[in-house]
């Protein structure tokens, strides 16, 4: 187990290189850039520009640029937002927490609740409730979340009248209540993909396990239904769903992207998209990375839960 982590520890560091690269080399690259601003200012001389430049360090070769970058990352030091002067961790660290609430609230009940549907709908298999699940799966996974997000807040905010249209919190107010109604809407548009995404995977596992000899040995020995459902077919059933967790994990990042951007939700997706827009790049490299290292913890926190309740899989 130990030999295994450590392996894919180096794994990820080598693709986070990869990843730090591609993202620094594009965002270099791309037309504009942070200078873009001053250029844009009347009066402002390309002895100016060419001084500003000088003091950001954008004067000096890509590679130079780079390295440099990568040297201050690894003693965590990720840079000072071009914005406000701010660190570029305590940026992204305040916030951190609301996409992270966000995020696993969304994942509570997108795997809740398409878990249940998942089963529900391979125990009725051929069934009405079967058919119709199936049909409204493939509509979530048509509809873009921030069409869905726009249809949530007209129908349950300027309509009826019952949950914010957006913010994470009331300012004056900030309690737990507050949040929860703040937080209720961006959860279950960001959540609904996956719950179409869990729901037919479910199915599918769930279809698989029925079919295996243990539970038909559970039900020639006599066991109820109940039993066998819960000790039998729902363990084995979501084995494989904890790898598919992890591999949802990119998903959901980017639906977090969008559905902070509609409910003006305070976390890293909106503050991606408004330093972008600032070409505030350390503070969007920094994203970069923070999001990198997220998807590959998950991946590796998931292949290890799958290995501690399932003994047959073996890492090495």
């Amino acid at each position: 187990m130990l030999r295994y982590i450590t392996s894919r520890l180096g794994q990820s560091l080598i693709l986070l290189v990869i990843v730090s690269f591609i993202g620094f080399a594009v965002l270099t690259l791309a037309p504009g850039g942070p200078l873009s601003q001053f250029a844009l200012s009347p009066g402002m001389t390309q002895e100016q520009i060419a001084k500003i430049a000088a003091q950001m360090g954008l004067d000096r070769p890509l590679p130079v640029q780079y390295f440099d970058w990568l040297r201050h990352l690894v003693v965590g030091d990720w840079g000072t937002s071009y914005r406000d002067g701010q660190p570029v961790l305590a940026v992204i660290g305040s916030h951190l927490f609301a996409t992270l609430l966000l995020m696993g609230t969304a994942t509570v009940i997108s795997v809740s609740l398409g878990s249940a549907i998942g089963i529900a709908s391979a125990l009725r298999r051929g069934t009405a409730f079967d058919y119709t699940m199936a049909v409204l799966a493939m509509v979530a996974l048509s509809i873009p979340t921030f069409w869905f997000g726009l249809i949530a807040i007209y129908a349950f905010s300027l309509q009826l009248g019952w949950l914010p249209a957006g913010n994470m919190y009331t300012v004056g107010d900030g309690s737990v209540l507050d949040y929860l109604r703040h937080l209720i809407l961006p959860a279950v548009v960001l959540a609904l993909v996956d719950v179409a995404v869990w729901s037919r995977y479910m199915r599918t596992s769930t279809l698989t396990v029925i079919n295996q000899d243990f539970v038909r040995t559970a039900r020639a020995k006599g066991l109820t239904r109940r039993r066998i459902l819960f000790r039998h077919i729902v363990g084995n059933s979501l084995v494989p769903m904890v790898t598919l967790a992890g591999l949802q994990l990119p998903t959901v990042l980017g639906g977090a992207l969008v559905t902070e951007t509609v409910f003006t939700w305070p976390g890293m997706g909106r503050l991606f998209l408004d330093s972008l827009g600032y070409s505030d790049y350390p503070v969007v490299m920094g994203l970069l990375m923070a999001s990198a290292i997220l998807v590959l913890l998950g991946n590796l926190a998931a292949d290890l839960i799958v290995a501690l309740i399932d003994p047959r899989i073996l890492l090495d």
